[in-house]
């Protein structure tokens, strides 16, 4: 191949956007209607190979997001993929560190998601070059190489990337018989699809009777915004799953610090295996105290899935905040930095249950957990994966479930390329499914609003 072909020669990024909000699908205490979106970056190349990449939204703000990554498109596009791939590192931090757009974050917020949407492309596109699905091609990396993508600045006094490389080499002797493991029977998952807080008690049980049906043994219930309907909600579940199975909740950032503390205790009688989310995604002492508080009844604390960056990851990780670690494959900077959590929560002895359920975050967290398995961890046990039973049906290589295991992807890249319908019909505002919904009046138009604006 010539640097030519290899060469990113444009970026496009789509606006995707689901109704979900009608039927009440991913409704929480703190988002009670979204409409799970995403902003979904294409990088293309002269040789014609695509890298597919995005971040998670919930709809309205997604504009923002995708501006954002055109603001950084010029830092991708004109430069050769495997000259990226040579000094990835380096990249990250240029793209994270951009002597201007850093003012807007740093390394938080819009400016971070839009970075790791287009990280997650570049590692798409990588995959796709040497025709691998991406958690084999991070097996296959020796340690140093792996170790080589990772920009360890502001998390060298808990981990090194001499440490993290001993870390890996540890692993080296039996990740072949883990590989055949992970493809014979593939990896737990939890459901969150039986608990969304809109959905009626009829929904519930029927959606907890199909899950039971497939095999599942750990359910997670959305709480916290009424404690008699918790109190009822999670005595549904429990009838309906028993008692022998793992049941965990998830408060969506909505209590203070004592307060979740005192809510938590009167749903222990549940035999909760964790709380998620009790309260601010940046309170990394109030996460402490509640971890504190509730280790007596057998409760922990899980949250990740707002955390912003790895420097935040390790203050939670320090001050034992968490006791299951839960990256989001859209919300850190990408892969790069996915991987700095997973090796300081494997030295620090954490467990590592990643966030998924929005557009896509199945489809790729499955990968790094995967990895995580056969090259960090070496083990299953206490592991989960979330599962949502969402939007897969968009993507050309999907998630696929089987007996409450995640099985192993074959395809090669990250498993986020859309299929072309699914632009066609979602993306916003234009997308043909949207045009019926707004002629429907199910939505207002944005682009109605906008020419009264312009009129006025």
């Amino acid at each position: 191949m010539t640097t030519e072909n290899l060469k990113i020669i444009k970026l496009e990024v789509k606006d995707v956007r689901f109704p979900t909000s009608l039927e009440a699908h991913g409704s929480d205490a703190m988002h009670t209607s979204p409409d799970y979106s995403c902003a979904y970056v294409i990088l293309k190349t002269g040789k014609g190979t695509e890298g597919h990449g995005l971040t998670f939204t919930c709809g309205r703000g997604t504009e923002i997001v995708v501006k954002a990554i055109h603001s950084l498109s010029h830092l991708v596009v004109g430069q050769v993929a495997f000259e990226i791939f040579k000094d990835f590192a380096g990249f990250w931090r240029s793209i994270t560190s951009e002597t201007q757009m850093r003012w807007l974050g740093p390394e938080k917020g819009v400016i971070h998601l839009a970075a790791g949407a287009i990280i997650n492309a570049l590692w798409d596109l990588w995959a796709k070059l040497l025709n691998k699905p991406l958690w084999r091609l991070l097996v296959d990396m020796d340690p140093e190489q792996l170790v080589s993508t990772i920009d360890f600045r502001y998390i060298t006094d808990v981990i090194t990337k001499e440490e993290a490389i001993q870390i890996l080499k540890n692993q080296q002797s039996k990740k072949e018989e883990r590989i055949a493991k992970l493809t014979a029977k593939g990896y737990p998952a939890y459901t969150t699809q039986v608990g969304w807080l809109g959905y009626s008690n009829d929904t519930i049980l029927e959606l907890c009777q199909k899950y039971l049906e497939l095999g599942f043994t750990a359910f997670k219930v959305k709480v916290g915004e009424n404690l008699q309907n918790d109190i009822n909600r999670l005595k549904l579940v429990r009838n309906a799953i028993g008692y022998d199975k793992q049941l965990m909740v998830d408060a969506n950032q909505v209590w203070d610090v004592e307060q979740a503390i005192e809510w938590v205790k009167k749903l222990s009688e549940f035999k909760l295996h964790w709380i998620e989310e009790p309260t601010s995604p940046d309170d990394i002492l109030g996460h402490a105290a509640i971890s504190k508080a509730l280790r007596p009844l057998g409760i922990g604390v899980a949250t990740g899935e707002v955390c912003s960056n790895r420097v935040m990851f390790k203050q939670f990780l320090q001050a034992d905040a968490m006791q299951f670690c839960q990256i989001d494959a859209a919300r850190l900077g990408g892969v790069n930095e996915i991987l700095s959590v997973y090796l300081m929560a494997h030295k620090l002895g954490v467990k590592v249950c990643p966030h998924a359920g929005g557009v896509g975050l199945c489809e790729m967290v499955q990968h790094l957990q995967m990895w995580d398995y056969v090259s960090v961890s070496g083990t299953m046990k206490g592991r989960v994966i979330e599962y949502v039973d969402q939007q897969h049906e968009h993507f050309l290589h999907p998630t696929f479930v089987k007996d409450a295991c995640y099985q192993v992807p074959k395809a090669a890249g990250y498993s986020v390329t859309f299929l072309p319908e699914t632009i066609e019909k979602y993306e916003y505002p234009s997308g043909s499914e949207w045009e019926r919904m707004f002629s429907q009046g199910l939505f207002h138009d944005p682009r109605k609003v906008l020419k009264r604006m312009s009129s006025a």
